[in-house]
């Protein structure tokens, strides 16, 4: 595990890449230089009324420049998520990062990539520590986001609900119509996706990590909040939880309980 770092990043730059969705590149003094694919950073609003932070998957990390892209969804006029999205370039934001276990790398495999909605981002820094065949399986409700940043690391399919481009349905039914197959599948997203993912892994005994979206309120392991239900006991609580944000938010698909 990482050591993680409380600072004060500064916003490189702010645009909104598709309905709701925003991305923010920001500076940082230490947490850019050992963020793995797969960790979070929590975010801090300036409204002394949410004193909980917003825990955010890393979109891409730039060590040579000590910045991070976060790509995150608004989720309503009065939220912090909507407070991120007004910043201006030039503007302090208070981070606490890197948090969680992050993606193993397995090398020379296969690899199935997977995405659902705001799970997409963390796939694109994945993509670029891994030497195998890289496939992307995107799945979206309506906008697309990220697809082009993503093909420059391996092929892109697209499932929508509507159909209005890519494969009309999940991202499983993507999979399928396109005759994909892989050594190692790594997924983030909604739980019924991610269920259904791991079920389609083990039926097909394909290794397979899953990264767990839950509501957090630390973000730290301390107040138990986002745990999930585990195969095994978890030897902070001796029950059957593990935490996302600690043991997390990347699991082994047969060690969790979806």
């Amino acid at each position: 595990m990482s050591k993680k770092y409380d600072e004060m990043g500064e916003v490189l730059s702010q645009e909104m890449i598709a309905k709701d969705i925003y991305s923010m590149w920001i500076r940082t003094t230490a947490i850019a230089n050992v963020t793995k694919a797969g960790q979070f950073i929590s975010v801090y609003t300036n409204d002394t009324g949410k004193c909980l932070p917003r825990p955010i998957s890393v979109c891409e990390v730039d060590m040579k420049n000590k910045c991070i892209r976060i790509v995150y969804r608004v989720t309503g006029e009065h939220t912090g998520t909507k407070q991120f999205s007004q910043m201006q370039t030039g503007e302090k934001i208070h981070i606490l990062g890197p948090l969680g276990n992050g993606f193993p790398l397995l090398q020379n495999k296969t690899a199935i990539l997977i995405g659902g909605g705001i799970g997409v981002p963390p796939m694109l820094e994945l993509a670029k520590h891994l030497d195998g065949d890289t496939q992307f399986v995107l799945g979206f409700r309506d906008e697309v986001f990220l697809t082009e940043e993503c093909n420059q690391y391996g092929n892109v399919y697209i499932a929508t609900e509507d159909g209005n481009q890519g494969t009309k349905g999940t991202v499983l039914n993507a999979i399928q119509e396109n005759e994909l197959k892989a050594d190692v599948i790594y997924a983030c997203g909604p739980t019924p996706m991610l269920r259904a993912i791991q079920k389609y892994a083990t039926d097909n005994s394909i290794e397979c990590y899953l990264s767990l979206e839950e509501k957090m309120a630390c973000g730290i392991g301390a107040c138990l909040a986002c745990v999930c239900k585990s195969k095994e006991k978890d030897a902070y609580t001796n029950v059957h939880n593990k935490r996302v944000c600690k043991e997390g938010p990347v699991f082994l698909a047969t060690e969790v309980e979806l």
